[in-house]
């Protein structure tokens, strides 16, 4: 049986008066009838979720699919809707279809995973900042205007505003703000390796401490003060033969104990 509106004065202009139907949905077991008229309901309610979806719209995601989400939102709600419970459908079915493009954007269009809760703060910092450039114009209003106005503290209203900049990231192809030809690939820093001298360093000073005087004395000469073995020979008193001896065996040891240490 078609399901046919009256005229009554309601929230949507063009929204039906499906009580009865669904009072018969309710009523109806599983079958073909029962599905045809689910069906009809839903092809009635489309246009209210279509205005919904495009409370949405110029977020990111493109209206038609927009669109699609809210019809899922509606076929849940008018899967679940009981009229036994009294409320209007109107009433459960707007919020289930708000809902449900709301899910839509926290799940797949945020491109940095945010926290629920800075997702609200963001939410709620965005709509006060609508509200109050209303009743501000020609300026932006200020972290304790928007605090005031979503009952936030200051803090929490940063917190919202940088959560405003993670709905999309940029590529790393992207120009730089400010320095033409240049990316932001190009401020990206790369592996420094004075940080691993730094660590070899602190790795290897118990065991030079551990090695006899000469012995320090002459891995001093030659790595920290780039002297020549015949050098270091001259000033010590030895030959340069003993000192590539002695320099073979420090390093010889030193290596050993380092990898010991490691292991």
């Amino acid at each position: 049986m078609p399901v046919t509106g009256r005229n009554r004065p309601h929230p949507h202009d063009d929204a039906p008066d499906t009580a009865e139907a669904f009072e018969r949905l309710a009523a109806l077991p599983e079958g073909r009838e029962r599905r045809a008229l689910r069906d009809e309901l839903v092809r009635l309610w489309l246009p209210m979720a279509e205005r919904i979806a495009v409370r949405f719209r110029g977020r990111g995601e493109a209206l038609e699919d927009l669109y699609q989400v809210a019809a899922l939102g509606l076929v849940k709600a008018v899967d679940h809707y009981d009229p036994a419970r009294g409320r209007a459908f109107e009433a459960y079915a707007v919020p289930t279809v708000a809902g449900e493009i709301k899910r839509h954007f926290r799940d797949h269009m945020w491109t940095l995973h945010v926290p629920r809760r800075v997702q609200d703060l963001r939410n709620r910092v965005r709509r006060a900042s609508r509200e109050l450039a209303q009743t501000t114009p020609g300026r932006a209003p200020t972290v304790s205007e928007i605090a005031e106005r979503a009952e936030l503290t200051e803090s929490e209203v940063r917190t919202g505003l940088e959560a405003l900049e993670c709905f999309t990231a940029l590529s790393l192809d992207a120009e730089t703000p400010g320095v033409d030809g240049h990316s932001l690939a190009d401020t990206l820093g790369g592996p420094d390796p004075g940080y691993d001298l730094v660590v070899d360093r602190a790795a290897v000073k118990p065991c030079l401490q551990a090695l006899p005087e000469r012995e320090r004395t002459i891995l001093y000469l030659r790595f920290f003060r780039g002297m020549t073995q015949s050098r270091i020979a001259h000033q010590l008193g030895i030959s340069q033969m003993h000192v590539s001896r002695l320099l073979s065996g420090c390093c010889d040891r030193l290596r050993k104990e380092l990898i010991a240490g490691a292991g």
